[in-house]
This record gives C-alpha cells, structure tokens and sequence, in this order.
C-alpha cells in the first residue's frame, strides 16, 4: 500500500516582486512567518484583498518566495463567492483564467488572469517516485479514509522534482468535504 500525507491549502497568493512593491511599497520583502511543507517555501506576514466582481476576500496570505507570474488561488466556494468564473488548473497554468484586484497597504494590482482553482496534486521526490512506479504528470486515485467521510479522490496530479517533499495537497472544499484531520494519509491508487 502506498501512502502520502495529504494537507490542506488554503486560498493564497503568490505574488512577483513588481506586483509585491506596488501592494507592500517600494523595496518591500516577503517576511516569513513560517515555513510551508514544500522546501523553500514559506507563509509570509504580508496579506492582501483580493477583490472579484462581487465581493472581496480580506486577509489573504501570501506565499513566498516571490514568483514570475502573479497567481491567486482560491476554493471553488471562494471563486463564486466574489464573482469569479471557476478554472480548475495546475499552479502556473494560468493562461486564459480569470483574473481580479489585489489590494495592499501602499496601493492595488488589477491582473488580467491568475485566479484558479488548483488541481489537486501530489508533490513526490523522483525516488519517491520511482518506489510508487509512477511519474511526472501521471493521474492517480488517492483514498482517503476518515471518520464516516471516507472518499477516493480522482483526478489527482503527479508533480515530480527533487526540490520536493512527499505530500498530497487538496483545496478546503475538498478537505471539508472528507473531514480531513491533520497527519491524514492517503492511499495511492494508480487505476480505479
């Protein structure tokens, strides 16, 4: 039986240096508040607004380090809840998809596309994934068994590199829907 740690993301956005000092000021930094599952990657104290046709969702963590494209990404509840049309992609695949207003201390970025809902996917080193006899971009199957919520999730991505750790990663909607605890593991199911 092959198992992954399987973790919440909660809506974040990940910003480029240019989108971070219009929002933050000029020479402004990612300051990290705590270190993310994936090396290298971190929660910072800076948070924006992220602003749709509807409504705004206050109070949204950035993740650092800064990027080269700005992305927001969001629960499917999220994307309705400000007026957003609902793109189901992998992070970076931003082409085509909504975008929104993202609003800082020092000032607002409107970026023409960005905001998705990201696919679910596991993050696997490649002897993690060679172990699991899979590979980059495959789609598996993870079973998820938790109290009276027990799921397959289908459709999930492989994502393979050497920069990361073993892990599954699902939106809140999903982890609400299996009434996901912290530590929950998955079982990898290549074909159902």
């Amino acid at each position: 039986m092959a198992e992954i740690l399987i973790e919440t993301s909660a809506r974040h956005v990940h910003v480029t240096k240019e989108t971070l000092e219009v929002l933050f000021g000029k020479g402004a930094e990612l300051t990290k508040k705590k270190d993310l599952s994936q090396p290298g990657q971190f929660a910072s104290e800076q948070r924006v607004t992220v602003v749709g046709p509807k409504k705004e969702l206050a109070n949204v963590s950035i993740l650092g380090p800064c990027r080269s494209a700005d992305q927001v990404e969001l629960s499917a509840t999220d994307a309705r809840s400000i007026g957003v049309d609902i793109a189901i992609r992998e992070s970076g695949d931003i082409a085509g998809t909504p975008g929104c207003t993202l609003k800082g201390p020092a000032g607002e970025v409107t970026i023409k596309e960005g905001v998705i809902v990201a696919k679910r996917h596991i993050h696997l080193t490649p002897e993690t994934a060679d172990k699991l006899g899979v590979k980059n971009k495959d789609t598996v199957w993870v079973k998820c068994n938790t109290n009276g919520r027990t799921a397959v999730l289908g459709d999930v991505v492989v994502r393979v590199s050497e920069s990361f750790a073993d892990a599954m990663h699902i939106d809140t909607d999903e982890s609400n829907a299996i009434s996901a605890t912290p530590g929950l593991m998955g079982e990898i199911v290549k074909e159902l």
